[in-house]
């Protein structure tokens, strides 16, 4: 998994871990923050969310065109310090009047335009590491270890949020109001530490970042004079195809931070005792996740020294979790909603090196699938996630009449329902999102490279647009009516797919 990996691609993926950090703790709990601090309805909060999520993802567009003028490096650099201003402001509790609400919206779009410079870029770095022919083998790998170096700050992140609120209720005596802007400054000193680590490694990814545009055009050049304008073409056509299908798999995924944290919030049992406490302490799933690993270097290790250590460790991992089993025995914990959102990066984290194994043993038989199959059958994926959610939520009141009914007439559902949908649209979202980028890297004409990594945030943009749609049924439908609708655009995303299949496997 490791192996045959450039050093730049550790040093942009923890610069990339510190920003996703910071945004990842913001989100948690931004959806909570606009019904709370300005009393907005489902329905409002959500366009309001999901116009952040459009915009964050589709101002890369412009930020690639920016890159491919003027060099990958420097945008990043602005980027930070644009997002940096934009959390700053948002961190500042302005109450919940007008002057509020308007110095909210500019902080969002500073931090969409930050992001829009910084994220996109990035990532053609990472892709253009893989040019050496030395790495270009590696290269599906390498932006799945990208990929889970971001929900490794995900993955703290609503602990993150949650505990800080609590701090600054209990020791500073804010109201749970104000208490939001402390989560929302956990990303202004994330943004520190990722320009520290990006400057503190630069040396490991110089030669990508294209700072001059007569460095850019020197080192393409030579590639595009190669280029056929109808391959060009077939290759700008395939990627659209792509693009069109993913808009979709984003507007069921990014429903986590929407509607099932609603659901969350207003469905799921408000306590857990025992051990059905654990998985809601991040410790907990990190013990897992370093015993997933261990064991992977047990079984594969090449020398008795690795396998012993890796033994210990498990060992070690099982005393930890053992303790904490013991200690949560009659413990009840309090399930704020944003703390859910720790599933869904920890699942990440946990199974990339599995789905990095098991593709590596089907390449090795000659049978992996394509980038393009990948991603279709993560849109299936994704829709079994929500037909989990539709078992789940037959029985339960519909979100009006769970607000209107007396607390002895609310019908709640098991934690582990959402733990369980989060699972499976995990293994859909590994499936799609980091072969996606890689496509994109691979695919991508040289003069085009960041035109069209901006053309998948577009993609992105536009399926967390529609993520509002989640908030605008949220209300006198029954649940299993919400969750249909998006088993329903996954499964007919899929069915598209797979009919222009061919065209796109042709490019690969």
């Amino acid at each position: 998994m490791f192996e045959n990996q450039p050093k730049g691609l550790y040093a942009l993926a923890l610069a990339n871990t510190g920003e996703r950090f910071g945004y990842y703790t913001m989100l948690a709990v931004f959806a909570l923050f606009l019904r709370e601090n300005f009393g907005l309805a489902p329905g409002t909060a959500g366009a309001i969310y999901s116009t952040f999520l459009a915009l964050v993802y589709f101002l890369p567009l412009f930020g690639g065109m920016m890159a491919d003028k003027f060099g990958y490096g420097k945008m990043v650099t602005i980027g930070i310090l644009i997002m940096f201003a934009g959390y700053l402001v948002l961190s500042i509790p302005l109450g919940g009047d007008t002057v509020a609400m308007v110095g909210m919206i500019a902080a969002l779009l500073l931090i969409s335009f930050g992001t829009g410079l910084f994220k996109g870029n990035l990532q053609v770095m990472v892709g253009n590491l893989y040019d050496e022919a030395r790495f270009s083998t590696s290269r599906d790998s390498g932006f799945s270890i990208f990929y889970m170096a971001i929900n490794i700050g995900a993955l703290f992140a609503p602990t993150a949020a949650v505990k800080i609120m609590e701090w600054a209720e209990t020791s500073l005596g804010y109201s749970h109001a104000d208490a939001y802007h402390f989560a929302f400054a956990v990303a202004c000193a994330s943004l520190i530490l990722s320009i520290a680590i990006y400057y503190g490694f630069r040396s490991t990814f110089r030669h990508v970042e294209s700072d001059k545009k007569k460095d850019a055009a020197a080192a393409t050049a030579a590639e595009e004079a190669k280029e056929d304008p109808k391959d060009t073409k077939e290759r700008v056509i395939a990627l659209c195809l792509v693009f069109a299908v993913v808009i979709f798999f984003w507007m069921a995924f990014h429903q986590n931070g929407l509607t099932l944290t609603y659901f969350a919030n207003e469905f799921v049992t408000p306590t857990a005792t025992g051990a059905a406490s654990m998985p809601f302490d991040v410790l907990n799933l990190v013990l897992c996740i370093i015993i997933v690993y261990a064991l992977f270097s047990l079984f594969q290790g090449k020398t008795v020294k690795t396998k012993s250590i890796a033994g210990v460790i498990i060992l070690l991992c099982l005393g930890a979790l053992g303790y904490q089993y013991t200690a949560a025995q009659g413990t009840e914990v309090a399930l704020a909603a944003p703390i859910f959102q720790q599933f869904n990066p920890s699942f990440v984290v946990a199974l990339t090196p599995v789905s990095l194994a098991i593709f590596g043993w089907l390449a090795a038989k000659g049978k992996e699938p394509s980038a393009p199959r990948k991603i279709a059958y993560g849109m299936l994926v994704a829709g079994a996630a929500y037909l989990i959610m539709v078992a789940g939520s037959i029985g339960l009141l519909s979100p009006d009449a769970q607000a209107a009914a007396a607390d002895a007439d609310k019908t709640f559902a098991s934690p582990n329902l959402l733990i369980g949908t989060y699972l499976v649209l995990t293994f859909g979202e590994l499936l799609l999102s980091p072969m996606g980028i890689s496509f994109v890297s691979k695919v991508a004409p040289a003069k085009l490279k960041g035109t069209m990594m901006g053309g998948w945030f577009v993609a992105t943009a536009l399926g967390n647009f529609l993520v509002s749609v989640g908030g605008f049924l949220w209300g006198s439908l029954p649940l299993w009516v919400v969750w249909t609708v998006f088993i329903v655009l996954c499964l007919l995303s899929a069915a598209f797919m797979f009919a222009v299949m061919k065209r796109l496997e042709k490019v690969c």
